[in-house]
């Protein structure tokens, strides 16, 4: 079975409890939609939850998201081929795959495209309190040039777009923190993304 979640923040317990409901095998793979939080803190806590999530029942498909580092900047991490595409993993942890940005992966016979990253509205924040934040969060220009031109070579037509965040037609409002002076806020990637899906021939987008 293929199952989707998002934003586990490096908190498991709900994933673990969900493993156990549906008595998932490594067979299974639950993609997390970004900020799943596992390369977080770049020391010894990110290693010990690697160690665990390495044990569940189930293999993690994680795309980028924006409160976490970027898997290629990890030394550790290595590109390897599986389902398609190419992904990053850490020798020791087989069962914790992190999405290449513009990599088409097979699921159960559809082509799943990922873009991973996203702006962080709590950035100064963050910022202030000494919080995870990186400057690298959203996609360069040279990822973004590089997930056109792989768009270019599926013919702009997939079956599904995996992504953290969403082309701004459909950011949800009614959810904006009373906190956050939106003015503040980067929608750059939720425009591109929108220029994106305007050309693109899909069936779902997650």
């Amino acid at each position: 079975m293929i199952y989707l979640t998002g934003d586990t923040h490096g908190k498991f317990r709900r994933v673990a409890l969900f493993c156990d409901t549906v008595e998932s095998t490594k067979d299974d793979v639950l993609i997390i939609l970004g900020d799943a939080g596992i390369n977080y803190y770049g020391n010894l806590k990110d290693k010990r939850l690697k160690q665990q999530l390495n044990e569940l029942p189930i293999t993690l498909f994680c795309i980028h998201g924006n409160h976490e580092k970027r898997p290629e900047s990890l030394p550790a991490n290595k590109e390897a081929a599986w389902n398609g595409g190419m992904v990053y993993i850490e020798p020791d942890y087989s069962s914790l795959l992190f999405a290449k940005d513009g990599e088409t992966y097979d699921f159960s016979g559809k082509r799943c495209f990922v873009i991973g990253g996203a702006y962080s509205v709590d950035k100064y924040h963050r910022l202030a309190n000494n919080l995870g934040w990186w400057p690298d969060e959203q996609p360069s220009a040279e990822i973004k040039k590089h997930v056109e031109r792989r768009l270019d070579t599926e013919n702009w037509n997939v079956d599904i777009v995996l992504s953290h965040t969403c082309p701004l037609k459909y950011i949800p409002t009614e959810m904006f923190l009373s906190c956050v002076d939106q003015s503040s806020v980067d929608n750059g990637m939720e425009e591109w993304l929108g220029a994106i899906e305007e050309r693109l021939v899909y069936d779902r987008w997650y």
